[in-house]
């Protein structure tokens, strides 16, 4: 309201305001827009999808069921069939063997040709499908760079299994890495913890062996910290544990030098506080080793 509070005879003037426009407003803020975006894509699909399938589906019953189950029946459907089944059999774990070692490897690794190998990956996106496949007969077929070395050796790739299992898995390649890859992403860093014990760090008589195994653990571990700066790493060593590993020793002089052992051994809640402590430091703190003994060691390699 302009002026005093309004009364009986007089005028009121109402003050109307500047239009403000939010922010994003637009276009397609309006229910006219919205309209016209929704006839546009569902047309879209009508054209594109339902269509073609409304197409394949009245041509293959345009005979009637039982024509259709001839046709199906048929030596060369069958063939079709298999050589589809065999085909997916072959492309569908190597995808997925590759994506996920591409995925794991371009979010969780720093690397040079990071960026070269992600552009590889979305190759096939970028490339028609007969462009590849023009590719593939350029260089595998009979007139092809290597077609005469493989008509040689009477290897037989275009126009056969292998080349439609190279041509599907080219196309398809990149839809696990693509979709694994901003999951991984999101994750962010992680930590792994491994169990060594006090055997990485020194050596006993009749533990030459198990001693070895727990080095190649320890090593492992500082080559994978050394790898990355996106997953914390630590090898926790605990000394002689409370377990029922050596109750069935029988060898005289091992038996003994277990139950010798056995007489210093850490309670497994020492084990579980050392693993809390290493997870619940700060992001940016990596405890790369952790060693832990009984008090009752001294005297004792392990």
């Amino acid at each position: 309201m302009a002026g005093g509070p309004a009364t009986a005879g007089t005028v009121t003037r109402v003050a109307i305001g500047r239009f403000v426009r939010r922010p994003g407003a637009g276009l397609g803020d309006s229910k006219l827009a919205r309209t016209i975006l929704i006839g546009l894509t569902l047309a879209f699909l009508a054209l594109f999808v339902v269509l073609p399938l409304a197409l394949v589906f009245t041509q293959a019953l345009a005979g009637g069921l039982k024509a259709y189950f001839e046709a199906i029946t048929e030596p060369d459907t069958r063939a079709a069939i298999k050589l589809t089944l065999i085909t997916a059999i072959i492309a569908v774990p190597a995808n997925v063997v590759f994506g996920i070692a591409a995925s794991w490897l371009i979010s969780k690794y720093r690397f040079r040709g990071k960026a070269t190998l992600l552009t590889l990956i979305d190759l096939p996106f970028s490339v028609s499908p007969v462009i590849s496949g023009l590719i593939f007969v350029l260089l595998l077929g009979a007139k092809g760079v290597f077609g005469p070395w493989l008509e040689a050796h009477d290897i037989h790739v275009i126009f056969a299994l292998p080349g439609i299992a190279l041509a599907t898995i080219f196309v398809t390649v990149p839809y696990i890495a693509r979709e694994l890859i901003p999951l991984m992403e999101a994750q962010g860093s992680g930590h792994i913890i491994s169990t060594a014990s006090t055997g990485a760090h020194a050596v006993g008589a009749q533990f030459g062996v198990y001693c070895a195994s727990k080095y190649a653990v320890r090593a492992i571990m500082e080559g994978l910290r050394q790898e990355t700066n996106r997953i914390r790493v630590t090898t926790l060593s605990p000394g002689v544990t409370e377990s029922e590993l050596g109750h069935d020793i029988t060898v005289g002089d091992a038996k003994a030098a277990v139950t010798q052992l056995r007489s210093i051994a850490l309670d497994t809640n020492a084990v579980a506080k050392a693993v809390n402590y290493i997870i619940s430091q700060p992001e940016d703190v990596d405890v790369n080793e952790i060693i832990i003994r009984s008090v009752r060691s001294a005297g004792h390699a392990f």
